[in-house]
């Protein structure tokens, strides 16, 4: 099958086709791919959106046993050098697809520097020449990765092949098939399992290799590198047996007894392969070669020299990579070291480079090498584009290939090709605004990869070009051959005057068409000159004198050789720092010396690591002194607001060791920026921005020679180690150890000597061994945030620079372990990972038995004192030290008091929990309860709270109850002992002693997609793998508790407490001597009607919060405790407990209050709070951030206004809703009198809330016993919410709520004559737990208005009476009603009510949304409804709303509503007043109505920071999120109207999210649930849409429906509307539905 594709798109098709999934840079090559393989399975196409952590995903892909494929760009590779060897030391079967980039947009070949950089990790590595070659090697890739178990990097250039598009041949499904049938996926890799081999440790992979080598002296090994290049021909002939299509590994072409040979691969080798044999075509005596390069490692040296003849004396080795690290370059070292170990060094061989400052690689550069190969002129190193250029013209180009340029229109050259499709075989390539096209007979195969060089005819689009397509078009036109043609649609005579002048001298013929773009439809070139209508002239003479088109010249291409002069030996190294780290590097030593052997003679201290030291000490100083006077112009205010902003910011990123260099950088760009503009005028600017160079990282370095290893103390080494401050040192050792008297003559060993002190950074490596060994040690050093050490290997075996010589020693001194490759990394054992990395197969005696010690202490500063300065604690350390002793102190007593130790004779059990919400805390106090009743020694806590994981090793019976948060993470108070525990490696603790069981909590349909199946309780089995590694035995096998299961956690964990109780011996044990649970029904039966210990905690000092029972009696009076999530981790490292404070919500009935009573809220606000008002979605005030010292004092306040906190909150019937501003004004305080009185018929009676918090009498045991009529003493099983709506709004959204009233008036009479009755509306649900749903309320009749307070009484009853008690997740009053019937409650209801419900009278809702602006009051008065984004009344510098506010509250003689939708209606404004309102309002900006209709109808929850509940960021997020949703709305025209958006932080629906057009609902930190289909008139639930989703991928989603409802929408639907009508989601009915997809 004939197909046009580019490179890039054809390695793309046939990766999409053999993989599961696929990874992708750049989507544009695989957007129209089809979703499934071969193998008929979906397949997921990933974006990947950046270059940090590139492989990270593909890794996890591999390690779930999909089959992966990531199309990359060289540019992600040197992040990604941890993945890579990840990757070939799993024995992973992946493919990378490497686009090889050039830095240079200039050149059409590639730059395969960063390829090369690579080549080491252990990769197999296949290069493709042509597009055709980038498909085929896609499916050997594949195939014999498959078959050997090896990861491959498939690359190719980036531009000339991944962009060429060319006629290729591809492959049927079926054919495909016949390859790699998926009997053949499932058994070389879905099936199999990683060897436990690749889960030891570094060191003891080494030992284990070590042993087998003796237990197999004497066998034949099979060779590895063999077993891949066998694979390879056994594939490739299969292949060629279907599509004679052959591809050798090393593929040589050319004479048989050649004398020069010239060695490529890329794109490059096919312009050898084809100007070979052009020359030998006209001189047949000829004897020149070439060899392709396909498969570059693994390298083979008899490979090698058998794909060369034996006659070869001169060898050219031609590369696109212009190494940085390196005099030579790699794939040059590999055939000069091939044939150093052959021992054939009579062989001339020299490197050249090519495409890297020249624009392209053409037949004429080739042709230059073959001469200088024959006339042996060529130097050991050569760029070919400065090679003389011989005058003969070459036919590479097949003589029937029609050669087109195109300028203006890459499309024309597409065209012409795809026309041309099946007929021709095409090639067209863009470069700049020339597009290259070459048409050919089908047989004559892959066309040249270089520009056209001779063409046949120049096609411009338009005789009218820009500057840039004026200048490629004369270029162009003077590569036209003789009599060529100039194609031009519209007159010819209309071309510019410098087109005209380059055509005569061209000698062209031009030709005008009608129509450019439909002649090369469907017609060749010649096609379009024989048969086109048109009209053609020859350049005329007059054409001669034209002005001649003048444009600057780039910079020309270097036309002299490179000159080899003599550079320092470090100078490779000192060439990847500046490559590493560009301008931020900073060598403080020898800087002006030429090398760090021969110190600048007038400074011959500066070489030395004390100078270099002193200087950076300097500079840490001086950027101290910086830090401190940015603190103090800060603090002094001398400057202005936003400057301040600037430099807090900077300051923040400065101080944190944790900050990444790049948000430093733009932190002081910000600032740099903000002060030049003020410099004239502040001093203290100035004086900032004379030390700017201060405000940016910098990497720091000492570059020393291995001199410095004679004499620790005298070089000075030791001071900088044990100083502690943040400084590198590369230091490169010369000698060479080769031979035993070498090595035994060997300097100290640097690097032991830094690893014993545990604290250095030390890795050790060598240039001519690994690449990207140096490249990752040199970053990783970098970012360690203390003394870092990289020892480099470089030998020298003469004053000569002789590469050669350094790669042979370099080889055997890696080889024989005299000079080991390792990175010894501190930072990793706090991330649980391996501190010690082997990156070769030998290491040295002494390396190896530190290793062997395992013992990471300074016993060489031990053995001598005199090294005070690294003995001597600071007092900070002192200090640390001694909390950390006190606090382990405290907790062994306080396990102590817990074991019961004085009355317990059984075994010890250790039970530690991880629990963010509660549960897996319930099960371990459960599990402890239990074995303490039959005598065991129980210590129970929380995992963060064991004090040192090594104490394991002095435990008997290990259990641990762990809960799953977020994606797979560890809860909060048990990540500190993952990390400790998870840092640990066999022989570091023994547990062999240990006997231990997990129990872990999870939900299994948390995550629903499949490749997210591994965060299903991910801790649990984290931990259990790591005791089971550590050596440790089971008591039990690993058990997982499911919330999908039928009794949730409880099913699993009751099938594991028997077996976990059988295996301690205690064989009797059985739910009888288990304490009964604790409920909360219990609880507020104990509490003493809400009384509890509240008094007593509140006066407890000892701790900001409170306990648990304490918190659920507190929220009966209004109170929750929370703290900031903001700063919970980093109090958690400090030592310190959580910022408590307590959420105070204000009852407020019907969202009414008075002047005096805002002034209040504002005043609590700012003197108690934190400086801000929120309004809630259910018209009340809510108070955050007051402490608990403060709490009497605010609610005390509050009552004193004639408000309550009382029932804000509670298992009880919290605040009344009603609509707040009515169609008819008068309606208003009818049902506002109606919410009063509900009010007072359903609020508790207990004298609790009078008592603590009024009365400053501490009230506790049953000293005063109350009555609760309504509610009994157990309240009722859960909260109950009553609203009023007035149609025709519904901003009370009547339908969310447990009882809701829909008023029913005469509007002749204004008056309220009765209300319809809706029942069992609810918004809450679990995630993954189907059993829970909101619910719509149901209509179930109407009564007069006199019934309504007796219907509530009798409904409060019936849910009290029948309401679920035990499952607090089904104890809403939704759920009893759909476990009973309708019609049950129904009867119950007008039962005890003594009321009998008539049948619904009708109504409309037109909205759910508030009405902004003015509108007419009672009388004489007006309302204000104001805008107030997510209820937070707050202060900023653009908009004073709190201000205003309370100003506004000073004088304004009516009241203010809270809207249910979280705004604020400024109401009963008098007539006399409304003047002066408005300019008030005006002056303040609170006349804020025109925003956007989306805006207006958005509607969010508080979440993050201090909701504990929360999953994702909410209140603070949604404006942010709908400011993008308004470019939509704007693009697509819909400005004005309105779409209800809805957000909240979890599931438990505050802000009413189910009954949205468009809600997001958090799962996990920035990721939600997306739900479409909601009523615009809150009548109907909304329906799950998508799941997972981040910003991309919610813009992603929302943008084309946006624009889609825009154009497809009928007059006046809703989006919630159409969405259902457009078949998007299905229709949500009831509650029970709701998860009915």
């Amino acid at each position: 099958m004939s197909r046009f594709l580019n490179g890039k798109e054809a390695s793309a098709l046939l990766a999409q086709l053999l993989s599961d999934r696929v990874y992708a840079y750049d989507n544009s090559s695989t957007a129209h791919l089809a979703q499934t393989n071969i193998w008929d399975q979906s397949v997921q196409i990933i974006e990947l959106d950046s270059l940090n952590d590139p492989l990270s995903q593909v890794v996890t892909s591999i390690a779930e046993r999909h089959v992966t494929t990531a199309l990359l760009s060289s540019q992600s590779l040197l992040a990604a050098i941890p993945y890579l060897y990840k990757l070939a030391n799993d024995q992973s079967s992946t493919v990378l697809h490497v686009a090889a980039d050039h830095p240079s947009s200039a050149s059409s070949f590639a730059d395969f520097t960063q390829v090369m950089a690579v080549r080491q990790s252990g990769l197999a590595f296949l290069s493709a020449s042509t597009v055709q070659e980038a498909y085929d090697l896609t499916l050997v890739a594949q195939w014999v990765s498959l078959l050997t178990a090896t990861p491959f990097l498939h690359f190719f250039d980036s531009k000339r092949i991944s962009h060429e598009y060319a006629s290729i041949q591809t492959l049927d499904s079926e054919t495909l098939l016949n390859f790699i049938p998926k009997e053949l996926v499932d058994v070389t890799f879905k099936n199999k399992t990683v060897p436990a081999l690749f889960k030891q440790s570094a060191y003891l992979r080494y030992k284990a290799s070590v042993e087998k080598e003796k237990n197999e002296e004497g066998e034949a090994i099979k060779d590895e590198e063999l077993d891949v290049f066998t694979a390879f021909e056994k594939v490739t002939e299969e292949l060629a047996k279907v599509t004679g299509r052959k591809y050798a590994p090393l593929e040589y072409v050319g004479h048989s007894e050649a004398d020069f040979v010239i060695i490529s691969m890329g794109a490059g080798a096919t312009v050898v392969e084809q100007t070979l044999k052009s020359l030998t075509q006209r001189d047949p005596e000829l004897k020149v070669g070439a060899l392709k390069i396909r498969l570059y490692r693994p390298w083979s040296d008899q490979a090698l020299l058998n794909s060369l003849p034996s006659t070869v004396q001169r060898i050219a080795v031609l590369e696109p990579a212009d190494d940085y690290t390196s005099t030579w370059n790699p794939l040059f070292l590999d055939v000069v070291a091939t044939y150093q170990s052959a021992g054939k060094e009579n062989i001339g061989i020299v490197s050249g480079q090519y495409g890297v400052r020249s624009e392209d690689f053409t037949p004429k550069y080739v042709q230059a090498v073959v001469n200088g190969l024959v006339d042996d002129n060529l130097s050991r190193q050569f760029e070919v584009s400065t090679l003389p250029i011989d005058s003969t013209k070459l036919q590479v180009v097949p003589q029937a290939t029609e050669q087109v340029i195109f300028v203006g229109s890459s499309s024309l050259a597409l065209k012409l090709a795809n026309g041309q499709s099946g007929k021709k075989y095409a090639q067209v390539y863009v470069a700049g605004s020339a597009t290259h096209a070459r048409l050919a007979d089908l047989e004559s195969g892959p066309l040249l990869p270089s520009l056209i060089q001779s063409a046949d005819a120049v096609v411009l689009s338009s005789v009218h070009l820009n500057e840039q397509d004026e200048k490629a078009a004369v270029e162009a036109i003077g590569s036209l051959v003789p009599n060529g043609y100039i194609i031009t649609e519209g007159d010819g005579f209309s071309l510019s005057a410098g087109i005209k002048k380059a055509a005569h001298q061209a000698q062209a013929n031009i030709v005008s068409v009608e129509d450019i773009h439909l002649i090369f439809k469907n017609s060749s070139l010649s096609d379009v000159l024989k048969h086109g209508k048109f009209s053609s002239i020859r350049a005329p003479d007059s054409w001669a004198d034209e002005q001649a088109f003048s444009f600057t010249e780039d910079a020309a291409s270097p036309d002299v050789k490179k000159t080899e002069a003599t550079v320092p030996v470090e100078e490779p190294y000192l060439k990847m720092l500046d490559q590493v780290f560009g301008s931020r590097l900073v060598i403080a030593n020898a800087s002006k010396a030429s090398s760090i052997w021969s110190p600048n003679n007038t400074q011959p201290n500066s070489a030395s690591p004390e100078f270099g030291y002193g200087r950076l000490v300097n500079q840490v100083q001086e950027r101290t002194r910086l830090v401190d006077y940015v603190m103090d112009v800060v603090r002094d205010g001398s400057l202005p607001l936003d400057i301040v902003k600037f430099l807090s910011q900077w300051l923040l990123q400065a101080n944190s060791p944790r900050s990444k260099v790049q948000k430093v950088h733009e932190a002081s760009d910000l600032v740099v920026n903000a002060l030049t503009s003020i410099a004239n005028e502040v001093p203290a600017a100035q004086t900032i921005l004379d030390k700017k160079d201060f405000l940016y990282t910098k990497s720091n370095w000492l570059i020393g020679s291995d001199t410095w290893a004679y004499d620790f103390g005298q070089s000075g080494i030791q001071h900088v180690i044990t100083s502690g401050d943040n400084m590198n040192l590369l230091i490169v050792d010369t000698q060479p150890y080769s031979s035993e008297v070498e090595r035994e003559q060997r300097k100290k060993d640097i690097g032991l000597y830094a690893m014993n002190y545990g604290s250095v950074y030390v890795a050790s490596v060598a240039l001519y061994a690994s690449y990207t060994g140096v490249l990752q040690a040199l970053m990783e050093a970098d970012a360690y945030q203390g003394p870092s050490i990289v020892l480099a290997y470089l030998p020298q075996l003469s004053s000569e620079n002789n590469p050669v010589a350094c790669l042979k020693e370099t080889k055997i001194c890696v080889d024989n372990g005299s000079w080991p490759l390792y990175r010894w990394n501190p930072t990793l054992e706090e991330l649980g990972q391996e501190i010690f990395v082997l990156d070769s197969q030998r290491i040295k005696k002494q390396l190896e038995d530190f290793l062997a010690r395992e013992n990471y202490l300074t016993q060489l500063i031990s053995k001598q004192p005199e090294l005070s300065n690294a003995l001597v604690s600071s007092l900070e350390s002192d200090v640390q030290k001694r909390h950390a002793e006190l606090k382990q102190k405290a907790r062994a007593d306080y396990a102590r008091l817990l074991s019961g130790m004085n009355s317990s004779n059984g075994p010890p059990l250790t039970v530690l929990f991880g629990s963010d919400n509660g549960n897996a805390e319930g099960v371990a106090k459960k599990i402890a309860t239990r074995a303490k009743a039959k005598g065991l020694k129980v210590k129970l806590m929380a995992m963060d709270d064991y004090g040192d994981v090594q104490e394991l090793a002095n435990e008997t019976n290990l259990v641990i109850i762990c809960s799953t948060a977020g994606q797979g993470e560890l809860p909060s108070n048990a990540r500190e002992f993952w990390k400790a525990l998870n840092g640990l490696i066999v022989g570091d603790i023994n547990i062999q002693d240990l006997r231990y069981t997990v129990f872990g909590m999870g939900d299994s349909h948390y995550w629903p997609r499949e490749e997210d199946s591994i965060f299903y309780n991910r801790p649990g089995k984290l931990l259990d793998a790591k005791l089971e590694n550590l050596g440790a035995t089971r008591l039990v096998a690993l058990a997982l508790g499911d919330d999908q299961d039928e009794d949730g956690f409880e099913t699993g964990l009751s099938a594991w407490q028997s077996e976990f109780w059988k295996a301690l011996g205690i064989k009797d044990i059985g739910e009888g001597d288990e304490e009964p649970a604790y409920t909360d029904n219990q609880m507020k039966i104990d509490s003493n009607y809400l009384r509890g210990n509240i008094a007593q905690e509140l006066v407890d000092d000892s701790t900001g919060g409170v306990t648990e029972i304490t918190q659920k009696l507190m929220k009966f009076h209004g109170a929750y405790v929370q703290d900031d999530r903001d700063i919970r981790e980093e109090r958690k490292k400090q030592g310190l407990e959580k910022a408590f404070s307590f959420l105070v919500r204000v009852r407020t009935p019907g969202g009414v209050s008075t002047s005096e009573q805002w002034l209040m809220m504002d005043e609590l606000s700012e003197k108690y709070g934190n400086s801000t008002l929120k309004l809630t979605t259910r018209q009340a005030y809510q108070l955050h951030g007051i402490l608990k010292r403060n709490l009497r004092t605010t609610i005390r306040k509050i009552n004193k206004v004639l408000l309550s906190t009382l029932a804000a909150c509670g298992d009880v019937n919290r605040n009344i809703m009603s609509t707040a501003v009515t169609e008819i004004p008068e309606v208003h305080e009818q049902v506002q009198s109606l919410v009063l009185n509900l009010k007072d018929a359903l609020a508790p009676t207990t004298n609790a809330y009078h008592e603590i918090w009024l009365d400053n009498s501490m009230v506790a045991g049953h000293a005063v016993q109350d009555f609760e009529p309504l509610y009994g003493p157990s309240y009722l099983p859960r909260k109950f919410k009553v609203v009023v709506a007035v149609p025709p709004s519904n901003d009370v959204d009547v339908y969310a709520h447990d009882l809701g009233y829909v008023a029913i008036v005469d509007k002749d009479a204004k008056k309220v004559v009765g209300y319809n009755v809706l029942i069992g509306g609810g918004m809450g649900q679990t995630h993954g737990n189907k059993k829970t749903y909101p619910r719509p309320a149901t209509l179930i009749g109407y009564i007069p208005a006199e019934a309504a307070v007796k219907i509530a009484e009798a409904t409060i009853l019936t849910q009290r009476d029948h309401g679920d008690r035990i499952n607090r997740k089904h104890a809403r009053f939704k759920y009893t009603i759909d476990d009973l019937g309708v019609d049950f409650i129904k009867k119950e209801i007008e039962e005890r009510s003594g009321v009998k419900f008539e049948e619904p009278k009708p109504f409309y809702f037109d909205n759910n949304s508030d009405c902004y602006g003015w509108s007419k009051g009672v009388g004489d008065t007006w309302n204000f409804t104001m805008f107030i984004e997510n209820g937070r009344v707050k202060d900023t510098p653009e908009f004073l709303c709190k201000t205003g506010l309370r100003e506004l509250a000073k004088f304004h003689k009516g009241g203010f509503r809270l809207s249910p939708n979280q705004h604020l209606v400024i109401s009963n404004i008098p007539e006399t007043d409304l003047e002066k309102t408005k300019a008030h309002l005006s002056k303040y900006k609170l006349d804020n109505t025109p925003f956007s209709g989306i805006r207006k109808s958005a509607m969010a929850c508080v979440a993050l920071p201090t909701c504990g509940l929360a999953m994702a960021e909410s209140e603070r997020y949604l404006p942010e999120l709908v400011t993008k949703f308004e470019d939509f709305m704007e693009e697509a025209g819909l400005c004005d109207d309105s779409i209800v958006v809805r957000m909240t932080g979890c599931p438990n629906g505050c802000a009413r999210p189910y009954l949205a057009e468009i809600a997001f609902v958090g799962k996990a930190p920035l990721t939600y649930n997306m739900y479409l289909g909601g009523s615009a008139k809150g009548e109907r639930l909304n329906k799950l849409y998508r799941e997972n989703l981040k910003e991309e991928d919610i813009l992603k989603e929302v943008g084309p429906l946006i624009k889609q409802y825009a154009l497809e929408r009928n007059e006046d639907e809703s989006f919630g509307d159409w969405v259902i009508r457009a078949g998007y989601i299905k229709r949500t009915i009831t509650g029970k539905d709701f998860h009915d997809l």
